[in-house]
């Protein structure tokens, strides 16, 4: 057995999968129509053809400034609201549990991440985000421009410091024997239709994918059976909740310490081939 560490990496979207979602928190709380927002204004930019991410930066920022609902709207000020923010319960016991089961097997590595079509200075400002997560990628507002990072970054081994210098890296391609987190090691964990490229493809390439939604609302229980579990892009669909008797809590842990001995039989089939 060579000398490295295998990394597993736990990937998670944001909004109503860690917490509800934040935007329309914002939104609401410096009193913006938020239904407007979502199915009238932010639907019409789609059918204009922007991308939806696009759609909803324009509108954010249409919003900011003088007189209006927004106002003088700063970074600082997202990274304070996200620091209000509650977070799903479970979460903190979920990765000092994983790192625990991690630690049993030698040179295995576990790693965080949020992926997200949010505002990243608003992930950021929550402490436990910026504490325990490893990397967080999302949309940013830098003065009166509007981009987003793209979302395949944590796969490809890139450091966020390095795609924001230069964010054309994420395209060069990286094979898979040279990744630094290859897709059998991945486990994503989504909620919405924006998640669906990630969950098909780390899929496809044999990760692991788990999808959360909020039961007791109809729209998004039959959104979750017809575009998420009959199309089978994840494993299965749970209430966001990550204690260790919760559904989504314990299949995680379950994933986890599966992804381990899945890598430590790997190694001794292949010291056995050696010899």
């Amino acid at each position: 057995m060579n000398g490295f560490a295998s990394t597993l990496a736990l990937v998670f979207d944001f909004d109503d999968t860690l917490t509800p979602d934040s935007t329309t928190a914002l939104l609401e709380r410096h009193g913006v129509n938020t239904r407007k927002f979502w199915k009238k204004d932010t639907k019409a930019l789609i059918a204009q053809g922007y991308d939806p991410a696009l759609a909803y930066l324009k509108l954010l920022l249409n919003n900011i400034g003088p007189g209006r609902p927004l106002g003088a709207l700063t970074n600082a000020d997202l990274r304070a609201f996200g620091a209000t923010l509650t977070l799903y319960p479970g979460l903190p016991d979920l990765l000092s549990d994983l790192r625990a089961s991690v630690k049993k097997v030698k040179n295995i590595e576990i790693e965080f991440f949020v992926i997200s079509g949010g505002l990243r200075e608003i992930i950021q400002g929550h402490r436990f985000i910026r504490r325990e997560f490893s990397g967080v990628y999302g949309c940013e507002l830098a003065g009166d421009e509007e981009s987003g990072v793209l979302k395949f970054e944590i796969n490809k081994g890139l450091a966020p410091s390095r795609t924001r210098r230069n964010p054309y890296l994420v395209n060069r391609d990286v094979p898979q024997s040279k990744r630094r987190v290859p897709f059998k090691n991945l486990i994503y964990v989504g909620d919405g239709l924006t998640d669906i490229p990630c969950f098909s493809l780390v899929k496809y390439f044999g990760g692991t994918t788990f999808g959360g939604f909020n039961p007791g609302d109809e729209g998004k229980a039959k959104r979750a059976l017809v575009e998420f579990l009959i199309p089978s892009r994840v494993i299965s669909m749970h209430a966001p909740k990550y204690g260790r008797k919760d559904d989504l809590g314990a299949l995680i842990r379950a994933a986890v310490a599966t992804q381990c001995s899945r890598i430590k039989l790997e190694r001794q089939e292949t010291e056995g081939k050696s010899r």
